[in-house]
C-alpha cells in the first residue's frame, strides 16, 4: 500500500494539468454519465471518465492515474450504490475531500430512481448480491432523465453562475429523450411527463391501445424506440447477467433465465444444461449479453438451441457507433430488432 501511495504522489506531482482552465472539472465513473455531463455542461465543463464503455463496472482496478483524475475534480459522478465498490479507495487516494459522499462535489446518479430487484434475503449464497437493489440503472433511457437531473444539480451547486445554462440544457436533454423513447408526435399530444409516468407503471401500451383521439387509437401515434421495439415486446429471451432489468421493464421483454446461475457466479455445466432445456421448453431464440462477458459461452449456448446471440456494449463508447446515449440505445434496439426479425424468418 505504501508503494502505491508513493507512486501516486510521483504521478500527482509530475502530471500536467488534465483539465482546461476556467471550466468545471467533472469526473464520472461510467462513460454514460460522462456523456450526459457533457450534454448538460456544454462548454462550461471538462469531463473525464474511469470505466471504459466495454468494461464491467464491477471490476475496475483503482489505478493511481484514476486518483490523479479525481484529485482535480470539482464534481464526481458515481452511481452511488454498490456497482463501483472500488470508488472509496480511489477517493481516499485522491485526498479530495469535496468529492466524498455527502459533500457538494459528489453526485449520486441513482438518487430518485425506483430501484428494482431489492433483495429480501441477504445471503452470500445468492452470489454477488446488491443490497440496495439493482444498480444497472443506465439500461433504461427513462432513467437517464433522472440521472441528468442529478448531474445538473451537481453542476449548479459548484458553478451557480451558470445555473440558467445548465437548466436549459437539462430541459433540452429530457425533451430529446422523450422524443426518442415515445416519438415526437405522441410527446406533442400527451407530454413527456404523463408518458413517462404511464411507462414507469407498466400501463403505457395498454393505455395507448385502449384510448382513441380523433377517431384512431393512440397506439398508432407511438414512435421512437418503443415503436421500433414492438417486435420484441412480450417476447422471451435469456440474458447473461441481471443488468438489463430496467430495459426489460420499459420494453416489455420477458427474461426467462440467465447464463449466470446467480449474479457474479460463473455458469456450471449443470446450470448450462438446465438453461438450455428451459430455452427449448419456452422456445427462446435470443440471448442478450453485454460485450464484457465471455462471448464464447454465449455463442456455445446459442449453438445448442439455434438461438441468436445479441452482444452489445453496456455503456457509451463501448463499440463503434455508440458515441452518445442516443446512439447507444439505438444500438441496443436495432440489434434486438434484427435478431427477432431473423427469428421470425427461421
Amino acid at each position: 500500500m505504501k508503494i502505491v501511495k508513493n507512486i501516486f504522489g510521483i504521478i500527482l506531482l509530475s502530471s500536467i494539468t488534465l483539465y482546461a482552465a476556467g471550466k468545471l472539472n467533472v469526473v464520472t465513473t461510467l462513460s454514460t454519465y460522462a456523456d450526459i455531463a457533457k450534454y448538460i455542461g456544454g462548454d462550461k465543463v471538462d469531463v473525464h471518465y474511469i470505466v471504459q464503455g466495454d468494461e464491467d463496472a464491477h471490476f475496475v482496478r483503482p489505478k493511481p492515474s484514476f486518483a490523479v483524475m479525481l484529485s482535480k475534480a470539482d464534481v464526481f459522478v458515481s452511481t452511488g450504490l454498490d456497482l463501483e465498490l472500488w470508488v472509496p479507495t480511489l477517493v481516499d487516494l485522491s485526498k479530495n475531500e469535496k468529492i466524498r459522499s455527502g459533500q457538494p462535489g459528489f453526485v449520486a446518479a441513482y438518487d430518485g430512481i425506483d430501484l428494482l430487484d431489492k433483495p429480501t434475503n441477504l445471503s452470500r449464497s445468492e452470489g454477488g448480491l446488491h443490497i440496495y437493489g439493482n444498480p444497472h440503472i443506465t439500461s433504461s433511457p427513462l432513467n437517464l432523465k433522472v440521472i441528468a437531473e442529478n448531474i445538473e444539480i451537481g453542476l449548479e451547486k459548484n458553478d451557480p453562475a451558470n445555473s440558467a445554462f445548465y437548466q436549459k440544457n437539462l430541459k433540452k436533454f429530457k425533451d430529446e429523450i422523450d422524443k426518442h423513447v415515445f416519438g415526437e408526435k405522441l410527446v406533442k399530444l400527451m407530454g413527456g411527463k404523463l408518458l413517462t409516468k404511464l411507462a414507469d407503471s407498466g400501463k403505457l401500451i395498454d393505455f395507448l391501445s385502449s384510448k382513441e383521439y380523433k377517431g384512431k387509437k393512440l397506439i398508432e401515434d407511438l414512435g421512437g424506440w418503443l415503436k421500433k421495439g414492438m417486435i420484441f415486446r412480450g417476447k422471451k429471451i435469456v440474458a447473461y447477467h441481471k443488468n438489463w432489468i430496467y430495459f426489460k421493464q420499459l420494453f416489455g421483454i420477458e427474461v426467462i433465465g440467465h447464463v449466470e446461475p446467480k449474479p457474479g457466479i460463473p455458469p456450471s455445466p449443470k446450470h448450462v444444461e438446465e438453461l438450455v432445456q428451459d430455452m427449448r421448453k419456452n422456445k427462446v431464440k435470443v440471448v442478450l449479453a453485454a460485450n464484457y462477458f465471455d462471448e464464447y459461452k454465449v455463442k456455445k449456448i446459442c449453438n445448442k438451441v439455434g438461438a441468436i446471440p445479441v452482444i452489445v456494449p453496456m455503456y457509451v463508447n463501448g463499440a463503434p457507433g455508440t458515441e452518445n446515449v442516443f446512439k447507444l440505445t439505438d444500438y441496443w434496439v436495432d440489434h434486438l430488432s434484427e435478431a427477432f426479425k431473423k427469428v421470425e424468418e427461421q
